[in-house]
């Protein structure tokens, strides 16, 4: 199982950290052991003194592709969940003056969150707009649109597919809204699709 993430998908997002608007999508990955698993504890990395929550929609990949075009694109995701992609800004930004690669701020050993509900996607609702937000300590703080993305679903999977093989069960965590910001031990962090609750997550 392979773990992509698209950043910059949203123009107010890329604005708010000073980043150019990309002319394609900008992918990188986050190994397995990013996934914090189920029923296992949260906890601030020690090695972080600035840790930023993403909200991101999450798209589920169940076929196996590679080169895909974009109008097949559709059949090779089933459903969406909502997930948090943390980044550790302070380690990112020093790795961005550098000119270095991401990893060590963004694909640690869990960070990333992923809700255990899905919602399937097919012919019906793939062009559905949904609203997600990010609630910390009972504050709105993200609210996200995927009408806003740069870079529709389509657009992803074809983009992705041209560099790497996609099989099932992969996951792609598909950018966050504006509103990124700082969390603390002590948080509690809760993720909405609509009127329903994705996931909860309490910083240890």
């Amino acid at each position: 199982m392979k773990i992509f993430c698209v950043g910059r998908n949203y123009i107010d997002h890329a604005k708010e950290l000073g980043n150019a608007v990309p002319e394609e999508p900008v992918i990188f990955m986050k190994p397995k052991s990013a996934l914090l698993q189920a029923n296992t504890p949260f906890f601030y990395p020690q090695f972080s003194n600035e840790l930023h929550y993403e909200v991101e929609i999450v798209l589920r990949i169940s076929k196996n592709g590679k080169n895909i075009e974009k109008r097949h694109a559709a059949k090779y995701f089933d459903a969406y969940s909502l997930g948090i992609d943390f980044t550790a800004r302070d380690i990112q930004n020093e790795l961005k003056k550098k000119g270095l690669p991401w990893e060590k701020a963004k694909s640690w050993d869990n960070s990333a969150i992923l809700s255990d509900k899905w919602i399937s996607l097919n012919s019906d609702n793939l062009n559905d707009q949904i609203l997600f937000s990010l609630i910390q300590n009972k504050k709105i703080v993200q609210v996200g649109n995927n009408k806003d993305m740069i870079f529709s679903f389509i657009d992803i999977v074809s983009h992705i597919s041209d560099y790497f093989s996609l099989n099932i069960g992969d996951l792609i965590y598909t950018g966050t809204p504006a509103g990124v910001g700082e969390c603390f031990p002590g948080d509690k962090l809760e993720g909405y699709i609509g009127d329903d609750r994705f996931f909860e997550l309490d910083i240890k």
